[in-house]
């Protein structure tokens, strides 16, 4: 029997063995793990009072938890609210699309705390990974690469699938990170980079992997009704409003969190004009379509992270935003199509014109802000300060830091598609419980439904008199 042959096998979505199998035992992992390696950091520990008195710290308040708890707070709703509201836009998908996000993040959120600090916060002298609020930031950072690759294969895979997924990104995103981080020493504030490519281009390789010729049964459920379009619009304005702490959320304190913010607020605000123009623009009556306001506003953000903190100055981060705008609506007037007709690549989310198409965007824009800085814009001491050029960096010069950032780029884009491709493959294998291909975008084959359960999903218009008529017999039937 050929590995086609044990691939191609008849699906089986009974996941009551499997799912609670590897929750129990992943999360007894955690807890065992957790109990060995994780510490709290002199911030968050009981001896901070001994630690300020001998840093001649004078007041708390100098306690990073003031500092950055503000900026979690923002990324948390962002990664929990923003992602999973994001993809409810499937007519009936928005239990998986919410629920699944929310076991991707919980589960993500521990094993980045521990991957993470292996490589970037371990105290090697007692072994140990001291966390503290910045930490759980770069936990939701890591969990957001997940959830952009979940986009890729929303309604299309298991949650065992998902668990395994979220395993091995969480793992290979902390590989590159350090690689991008701290070998190459780019500098990629909001991710650009790190996440948003990496995440990106880590799911489209994943569902490239996991190709359904016939996935057109499904098709009368891959879409969305009037009231699904309106969920995910609310994730589309947490993300929206939030975008400036993400990008900012671990900038230096100062003068690099305040400019990530400002450049960020100002190319979301130029997104949404260029999205609202093309969106009308290819539309024979100039109707505006909602997918593009939903997605394709958001790209800017993506777009400016790299360069978030570099003086890319307000009008540049204008122009950023404008462009964004227009490539990333183009894509899925264009670009979509391509990708499933010839590359054989479903997208469910388009992660490809919100995430990968930026997040490469964005990628360029730093090393070119990077290589075009200047003792003149910056100062001696600011292009010290925005760059880190201190110990073993020292002698490094702005030209040299572009080519550095560029090199990171690379980075993201080979452990993404690489990484994607092997996890794909361990994916494919039929012990996950994934949906055959007429059962996907559908909350029954893995969730217990409501028996209030309207089925129509032909026009919003019909929905909405369902729902009305359901209601009104529930009255009659009371009365």
């Amino acid at each position: 029997m050929g590995i086609r042959d044990v691939c191609d096998r008849p699906k089986n979505t009974n996941v009551r063995c499997r799912l609670p199998a590897v929750c129990f035992v992943w999360q007894l992992s955690m807890i065992i793990l957790f109990g060995v390696f994780v510490r709290y950091n002199e911030e968050s520990d009981t001896h901070w009072v001994d630690y300020r008195k001998g840093n001649n710290i004078t007041s708390d308040i100098e306690n990073d938890f003031y500092f950055r708890y503000p900026s979690f707070q923002d990324v948390h709703v962002m990664i929990f609210v923003g992602f999973g509201f994001l993809m409810t836009f499937l007519k009936r998908y928005s239990f998986g699309a919410m629920g699944f996000n929310f076991l991707i993040a919980a589960f993500g959120i521990q094993w980045a705390l521990l991957m993470q600090g292996w490589f970037h916060s371990l105290d090697y002298t007692d072994g140990k990974i001291k966390i503290g609020v910045e930490n759980l930031i770069n936990a939701d950072f890591c969990v957001a690469g997940c959830l952009i690759a979940y986009g890729a294969v929303l309604g299309k895979v298991s949650p065992v699938q998902l668990l395994v997924m979220t395993l091995f990104g969480i793992t290979l995103f902390a590989v590159e990170e350090y690689i991008i981080l701290n070998v190459l020493h780019a500098k990629d504030a909001g991710g650009s980079m790190v996440i948003h490519t990496f995440g990106a281009y880590y799911g489209l390789s994943i569902s490239w992997v996991l190709y359904r010729p016939s996935l057109d049964k499904s098709n009368h459920l891959n879409g969305s009704v009037y009231h699904s379009d309106v969920f995910a619009m609310i994730g589309t304005l947490f993300l929206w409003m939030f975008w400036p702490s993400f990008n900012s959320a671990i900038a230096d304190h100062g003068d690099g969190q305040h400019r990530a913010a400002i450049n960020t607020y100002l190319a979301l605000a130029s997104t949404v004009l260029t999205t609202v123009a093309i969106s009308s623009l290819f539309e024979k009556t100039g109707k505006l379509d909602m997918v593009h306001i939903q997605n394709s506003t958001l790209a800017g953000g993506v777009a400016v992270g790299t360069a978030a903190e570099f003086m890319l100055s307000p009008y540049g981060s204008l122009i950023v935003g404008f462009f964004c705008g227009i490539i990333s609506t183009m894509g899925y007037n264009h670009f979509s199509p391509f990708l499933e007709e010839k590359l054989k690549i479903q997208d469910t989310c388009g992660v490809h014109n919100l995430h990968a198409m930026p997040g490469v965007i964005g990628g360029i824009v730093g090393a070119i802000s990077a290589a075009a800085a200047t003792n003149t814009v910056y100062g001696d001491l600011g292009l010290e300060n925005t760059f880190d050029f201190t110990g073993p960096f020292a002698k490094r010069v702005p030209t040299i830091q572009g080519g550095f950032q560029a090199a990171g780029l690379c980075v993201a884009l080979c452990f993404g598609i690489g990484g994607g491709i092997f996890v794909g493959l361990v994916l494919k294998l039929p012990i996950w419980g994934d949906p055959a291909d007429e059962n996907c975008f559908d909350d029954e084959i893995y969730w217990e439904l409501p028996s209030f359960s309207y089925k129509s999903t032909q026009h919003p218009v019909g929905d909405a008199c369902s729902l009305s008529l359901a209601i009104a017999g529930i009255m009659s039937e009371a009365a």
